[in-house]
């Protein structure tokens, strides 16, 4: 096992990165203490794993209650009352599955759960799922109360890789995506790789999307590793995936700890983000996986640093060809007019006072904040990536 911590000002958690660390119930036990907990996940991910997380939460809550916690117990507890006793304990809270639903009927939905069975601020939530599952749960954590512990156990690589680290949580509103939230670090991040084996390919690419742009915007050794462990990493090798999570979380910890609350080097991490994420808005979240459209979006990052000087054609096309090579999109494979792109793009939550900034590449490894870019030099971006309205 690998362990990566996030070190901020008054706070240190851990990021465990290894094979069945689901079932092992110390790594939990650190963090529980036999306290209320709420699993908050999807349909989808409580099919694979929902039940056997809960049975190493019922063994650790049953060794929790099995010491008195007030005065002596003077009659013996029956097996089946010692596990109603350590049910009551835990609530389990299935979502829709989507990101047309990271939102606020889903906070509402986890809110009126936590109520009813009378969670206090002691509880602790957990959630076990993608980073559409670990947002929504963050967010909930973060305002329950104002403010319960939360645990990430991430089931996707673009949530190992990326978004549950950091404390980024909400949900999106239909003006714009991830506009409502708050940071709420984690208490701990459990990464279990041996998850990621009954993932579609399609979402292994997607979380490479996320892998690749750490290389671009900070390690350009990095990049050129993934040019070699690439295929052993999208065929889940268990050295090669060890290898590029540890990689990006230490990556992503570094960027955290430097600048939690985003005010100026952590915004060098949304690469690609502010085309994807308006790429996303007017496809309605319904075309593209968000690795997907991020994968796109850098693209169009890359192609206007190119334009800006700063890089060449050579450094666009090894990134290129590491998107392809691992799965994803590079250009839209639907008609939008670029416009509609660049109008979305204005609801970015990186828009500072109706002024776009853009994160661009200054060269392989390096990322740089960007405003006042010529709008036609934007718009072609867009347009040299997207097929024409008319074709």
């Amino acid at each position: 096992m690998k362990t990566v911590y996030v070190e901020l000002d008054q706070f240190r958690y851990p990021i465990y990165i290894g094979s069945g660390l689901l079932t092992q119930a110390s790594l939990l036990a650190k963090h529980i203490h036999g306290r209320q907990i709420c699993i908050i996940t999807n349909a989808v991910i409580a099919t694979h794993y929902l039940d056997g997380f809960k049975r190493t939460l019922n063994d650790l809550l049953n060794q929790s209650m099995s010491q008195p916690l007030t005065q002596p117990v003077t009659q013996p507890v029956s097996q089946s009352e010692q596990e109603n006793k350590t049910n009551s304990r835990i609530e389990t809270v299935i979502l829709p599955e989507g990101e047309t639903h990271k939102n606020q009927a889903a906070i509402d939905q986890i809110y009126e759960s936590l109520l009813t069975k009378r969670f206090a601020r002691d509880c602790v939530i957990i959630a076990l799922g993608g980073g559409i599952v670990g947002d929504v749960a963050g967010f909930a954590a973060a305002s329950y109360q104002r403010g319960v512990d939360f645990i990430q156990i991430p089931t996707t690589l673009l949530a190992q890789v990326d978004s549950s680290v950091g404390g980024k949580t909400g949900i999106n509103h239909r003006l714009g995506k991830n506009m409502i939230g708050a940071f709420k670090q984690p208490n701990a991040v459990i990464i279990d790789t041996d998850v990621l084996s009954t993932l579609p390919q399609r979402e292994i690419a997607a979380g490479m999307a996320e892998v690749i742009k750490y290389g671009l915007i900070r390690d350009k050794a990095f990049l050129m590793r993934l040019d070699t462990i690439l295929e052993s990493t999208i065929a889940l090798s268990p050295s090669a995936i060890t290898e590029v999570i540890e990689t990006a979380c230490r990556h992503k910890a570094a960027v955290v700890a430097n600048d939690e609350k985003e005010k100026g080097e952590r915004a060098t991490l949304n690469l690609g983000h502010t085309f994807g994420h308006a790429i996303e808005s007017v496809t309605q979240y319904k075309t593209y996986l968000h690795g997907e459209a991020i994968a796109i979006g850098m693209m169009m990052a890359l192609d206007l640093s190119k334009t800006l000087g700063w890089i060449d054609q050579a450094d666009c096309d090894l990134a290129e060809s590491l998107f392809v090579r691992a799965g994803c999109p590079t250009t839209l494979q639907i008609p939008i007019a670029a416009d509609t792109i660049r109008s979305a793009m204005q609801h970015d939550k990186k828009v500072l006072g109706e002024r776009l900034r853009l994160i661009l590449v200054k060269a392989l490894g390096e990322a740089v904040i960007c405003e006042g870019i010529d709008e036609s030099l934007i718009l072609d971006c867009i347009t040299n990536r997207t097929i024409p309205i008319d074709s």
